[in-house]
């Protein structure tokens, strides 16, 4: 039975699942100032739960390794020679947890829209690293959820219902802000209380990619992509009633993925 269940709660209480006990917080450097890297490596070796798994000190080098070292937080500069620290965080599939470090304050905006756990400005004081490692620590702890699998259903829960859905039924979902509209099939969208970045750590890929800053597409859902060489493309999913814009970032990756994932997907030029 796919149905979603529907569970109604007049007044939603909150509970705070205890986190397990975790391994040292996996962290690399991405800098391509020496000195920063040296100076807020010692800073961090301070902290008894952080391992520091590598360093970086160009846009391609970090993109190339992030893969590999898999850390669980990245304490990225802006400017690098070859791109920026946007740049570097569209080329990946997966984005770590990310703390922004620069001496230039006139981003933190764009950090934020990226999902940004903390923007420290240079030079960076041992007091304010406390706060993010803080900040780290608790998105951690929420995202020890073990990963689903296919077969798996989900829990949404609204200050209204609750609402238990297979994975299959599950469309799209939309970041905004520190909250993610997820559209389920024969349901209205739900606005929960959770980052993009859980979801994205928790579910599983394939069929669920991020196509980009914002948004996750559920691939076994999509029927047809309307490409337009100059806006990138508009998707259309089985259960949403209009179809969803991608950029180029993510029509990139949508390229990248149908292969692999499905086959037969009409592609039609606007």
């Amino acid at each position: 039975m796919n149905s979603p269940v529907t569970v109604t709660h007049p007044s939603a209480e909150m509970t705070t699942p205890v986190a397990p006990a975790r391994g040292p917080i996996r962290v690399m450097l991405i800098d391509d100032e020496r000195l920063a890297r040296q100076g807020l490596r010692e800073l961090l070796h301070e902290f008894s739960d952080v391992e520091i798994v590598g360093e970086a000190d160009t846009a391609a080098s970090a993109v190339a390794q992030i893969p590999v070292l898999s850390p669980d937080v990245i304490f990225l500069d802006i400017r690098l020679p070859g791109g920026d620290g946007f740049s570097v965080l569209e080329s990946l599939d997966r984005v770590p947890f990310v703390v922004f470090v620069t001496a230039y304050s006139d981003y933190a905006t764009q950090a934020f829209d990226v999902e940004a756990v903390d923007y420290l400005l240079k030079p960076v004081r041992r007091s304010r690293l406390e706060e993010s490692l803080r900040r780290v620590r608790a998105e951690l702890g929420s995202g020890d959820q073990p990963p689903y699998t296919l077969s798996d259903r989900i829990c949404l829960r609204t200050p209204e219902r609750t609402i238990i859905a297979p994975l299959s039924n599950l469309i799209s979902l939309k970041a905004e802000g520190d909250f993610t509209r997820v559209s389920v099939a024969e349901l209205s969208p739900l606005l929960i209380c959770q980052t993009l970045g859980i979801y994205e750590r928790t579910l599983p890929s394939p069929p669920f990619l991020r196509v980009d800053r914002s948004l996750i597409l559920n691939l076994n859902r999509l029927s047809s992509v309307e490409i337009s060489p100059s806006r990138g493309a508009r998707v259309f999913m089985e259960g949403a009633e209009e179809p969803i814009p991608v950029g180029r970032t993510g029509l990139r990756r949508l390229r990248a993925a149908l292969p692999q994932h499905l086959s037969g997907i009409p592609e039609t030029e606007s």
